[in-house]
């Protein structure tokens, strides 16, 4: 049971960081809904910079869901293989993209729950798709979101949807698309896994991580 004091907590954490990252945005590079499907696919267990690089490419020779369906799949293990695990995100794109020819007319839905049933997207990647293209409120649960909201005490779990579940009750709807870049901000610029910077961090005072009597 999320309680009132919880949840004011959880406004502030989010107040200071929205104040300190005015500007922040998706890490990922795409000019439509399809492109970030795609690119959200690369970036598993691979960083954006490298994503964006090998995209930019990419896009440019593959625009639509039947370019990716009728290239050999060994010459897209090709282009897409510098981002890691590339035989599996080839076989993805590809049954992906079929599954949009033959249910959704090349078109990437813009409903969650049809984004969820996609071959090779899970709720994280749903999520990306849904907040960014489509406006749709949800939370991507990223390793930065996972670590920052066990350390600022929102939850103790490392089970995402868990996680998810719990954002969600923290703050309202307005806030759980921004709510992934920020902790995301946070988790490269302050927050780094191996050497977080406590000392310059906006939220030391309310991280019971860093300060004990935060809750």
């Amino acid at each position: 049971m999320t309680t009132k004091s919880e949840k004011l907590r959880a406004k502030k954490i989010f107040s200071l960081l929205s104040d300190e990252y005015p500007k922040v945005k998706i890490a990922l590079d795409f000019n439509n809904a399809f492109e970030l499907l795609i690119a959200t696919i690369l970036s598993a267990q691979c960083t954006d910079e490298r994503v964006n690089i090998v995209t930019k490419t990419l896009f440019k020779k593959y625009k639509s869901a039947k370019d990716f369906l009728k290239v050999p799949i060994e010459e897209l293990e090709k282009d897409i293989y510098s981002t890691g695990f590339y035989r599996q995100k080839a076989k993805s794109i590809k049954n992906c993209c079929e599954v949009l020819i033959n249910d959704y007319q090349g078109k990437v839905p813009n409903d969650f729950e049809a984004l969820t049933k996609l071959p090779g997207v899970g709720r994280k990647t749903a999520s990306v798709v849904a907040g960014n293209a489509f406006g749709i409120p949800a939370i991507a649960v990223d390793t930065h979101v996972k670590r920052l909201s066990n350390l600022l005490g929102f939850i103790k779990s490392n089970n995402p949807e868990e996680i998810e579940a719990k954002l969600k009750e923290l703050l309202p709807e307005s806030d759980w698309i921004m709510l992934s870049h920020y902790l995301a901000a946070h988790g490269r610029k302050i927050c780094i896994a191996r050497k977080p910077h406590c000392l310059q961090c906006i939220l030391a005072d309310l991280c019971p991580s860093f300060n004990p009597e935060a809750k």
